[in-house]
């Protein structure tokens, strides 16, 4: 599958001029305990070149112009810290923060408790992770323009290693066509009554997914892939500190190895 290179870099999308009447949020998934980072922070309040990575993300999103409302879903226990720390602190620039929200069990229930506290009058939904702070505005721009189109859409790259399937006994099954496989990130963007559905269904049936797509698959529908970037990672073990540094480095022209 080729990309659409129609969209233009660097196109500001307003939500008054290209999607009147239709009121985009964010919801910023950051209920993560970070087990793998094997840290006593959470892995989204880590700092990264003098920042956590949570406002990193927050950053993008609120100079985004397409981004109407953003609501971050964060454990129970961490609200105040976040509303004091990062949403309200002095040290960042954090806008358009409608609501923080208890997380859940599981990273699904977390953003359905964030999808109930949009639910009266978001039109639109991007789904981000919140230790996935490298995203972009053409990124953002681009979930909502396919989501809009095609009802669901979600970030991906093209997976660069080859992909074999092993038996049961360790051994390669099969060599999969790497030309059609994918490696989907977030933001994952939704007409918000299509995903809505979908985990209230998903929840009736006590099926619990991977992602927020598999949700969307499950009921039938399609999901639209749109390019995302290699730059585009989530920030799960403390290595990926180290590859996030050097992604903020080149971006701000510096040499960091």
């Amino acid at each position: 599958m080729s990309w659409n290179n129609n969209f233009k870099p660097g196109f500001v999308f307003g939500g008054v001029t290209l999607y009147k009447g239709l009121r985009v949020c964010a919801i910023i998934a950051a209920a993560g305990k970070g087990t793998r980072m094997e840290s006593k922070i959470e892995k989204q309040y880590l700092m990264l070149k003098g920042k956590p990575l949570l406002v990193h993300t927050l950053e993008v999103f609120g100079k985004c112009d397409v981004v109407d409302d953003i609501v971050i879903v964060t454990e129970d226990n961490r609200i105040k810290y976040c509303e004091e720390n990062i949403v309200n602190s002095s040290k960042y620039n954090i806008k358009k923060v409608f609501s923080i929200t208890p997380g859940g069990k599981e990273r699904q229930e977390s953003v359905r408790n964030g999808l109930e506290a949009i639910k009266e009058f978001c039109d639109i939904v991007i789904i981000h992770d919140g230790a996935r702070p490298f995203v972009t505005s053409e990124i953002i721009n681009r979930s909502v323009v396919n989501a809009y189109e095609f009802g669901a859409a979600a970030c991906a790259v093209l997976v660069k290693d080859t992909i074999k399937m092993a038996d049961d006994n360790g051994f390669v099954a099969k060599t999969l066509d790497r030309s059609k496989l994918y490696a989907i990130q977030t933001p994952q963007t939704f007409m918000f009554d299509i995903i809505y559905d979908a985990h209230k269904k998903a929840e009736c049936k006590g099926f619990i997914g991977t992602d927020d797509t598999v949700l969307v698959e499950k009921c039938g529908r399609g999901v639209k892939l749109f390019e995302g970037s290699y730059e585009n990672i989530k920030i799960t073990t403390r290595e990926d500190l180290y590859f996030g540094e050097a992604i903020l480095g080149s971006r701000e022209g510096i040499k960091t190895f």
